[in-house]
């Protein structure tokens, strides 16, 4: 299967009292895949959204579009690494992805935000070989039909 033509579905949760709206693959990567990139890694942005039902404010929200198109440059997409979700409300914006290796992928990111102004983000990684995060939020959405067992 092709990765960069897979499916993607948006849902909202509430997190505390606030919309969160998730953008995620709907399909399960195959175990070959899943075993190329085992590292979880989170793009945090935490943002004031009090005064906007948790959600960013429209000048806040348009740096993390220019964040969001420079993310989607980064080089080696499906061999370095591949986005699975994001989710946006209750104060925070997030991008996730299941990479390969961290120090690849931090000098990829920073040639591909090179020229955009500072952000006020957090990079985490987690080791998460078993994709179980994806598997997590497929499954609150009703998902895990779509879930391949290898």
């Amino acid at each position: 299967m092709a990765w960069s033509e897979e499916t993607w579905s948006v849902g909202e949760a509430k997190i505390k009292g606030n919309p969160v709206i998730y953008k995620f693959m709907n399909e399960f990567p195959d175990e070959v895949t899943r075993h190329r990139l085992p590292w979880l890694t989170v793009v945090s942005w935490k943002y004031n959204g009090t005064n906007n039902n948790g959600m960013p404010s429209e000048e806040i929200n348009e740096s993390m579009i220019k964040l969001e198109d420079g993310l989607e440059t980064i080089k080696d997409r499906e061999l370095l690494y591949m986005d699975v979700y994001s989710a946006t409300g209750n104060n925070l914006k997030e991008f996730v992805f299941y990479i390969a290796d961290r120090e690849q992928f931090m000098a990829n990111l920073n040639k591909a935000l090179n020229g955009h102004p500072v952000y006020p983000i957090e990079i985490n990684f987690y080791e998460d070989k078993e994709w179980s995060e994806l598997d997590k939020l497929q499954s609150d959405f009703g998902l895990t039909a779509n879930k391949r067992v290898n």
